[in-house]
């Protein structure tokens, strides 16, 4: 794990840690779609971030196929990610941690120590203003994961630009993006 603190001369980073049960299919695609539109908008140097389980399942797993194969789709590897478990350190590293559905926030809140509660967040809630879940496509089908990239995607873009506008990182271009 990077540390965020920053370098003399350097920015602060946000650091921003994605978050679902296994760490296999909602997390890695938001840690992969977030980073992608970071990049869009040469946004790299402000952001540090990564995705994690409350579950450790499939610690040390690549994605499930079906997250690599609906993110190879739409332009991104998110192939050489691996899952791991959150750790007690996760939360004091990360600025913000984005939980997927209300049942990791409240496994989160219930491991993170009090003072950290205040950065544990319902992903859509906090980017988009809607208190609403991102759905597990783990025992669906392939439309149930194209249809979270599109959710995640959505949320991403707003969050990014809203981020840059509070901190002053970087100018945000209105260009529609491509990738929906």
């Amino acid at each position: 794990m990077k540390d965020n603190t920053p370098r003399a001369g350097e920015q602060a980073r946000t650091a921003i840690l994605f978050v679902c049960l296994g760490n296999i299919c909602r997390s890695p695609l938001a840690e992969g779609i977030f980073r992608a539109v970071v990049s869009e908008r040469g946004l790299e140097h402000a952001f540090h971030l990564d995705s994690a389980g409350t579950g450790a399942w499939h610690a040390g797993s690549p994605p499930d196929p079906r997250s690599v194969a609906t993110a190879r789709r739409f332009g991104l590897d998110i192939s050489g990610q691996r899952a791991r478990q959150v750790e007690p350190e996760d939360f004091s590293r990360f600025d913000i941690i984005l939980a997927m559905d209300r049942a990791n926030v409240g496994a989160l809140r219930q491991r993170a120590p009090k003072e950290a509660h205040e950065r544990i967040h319902l992903f859509l809630d906090y980017a988009l203003g809607r208190p609403e879940e991102i759905p597990d496509p783990y025992y669906g089908g392939d439309d149930g994961f194209a249809a979270v990239y599109r959710t995640i995607r959505e949320a991403s873009d707003a969050l990014v630009a809203r981020l840059a506008e509070r901190d002053g990182s970087a100018r945000i271009s209105g260009q529609a993006s491509s990738t929906i």
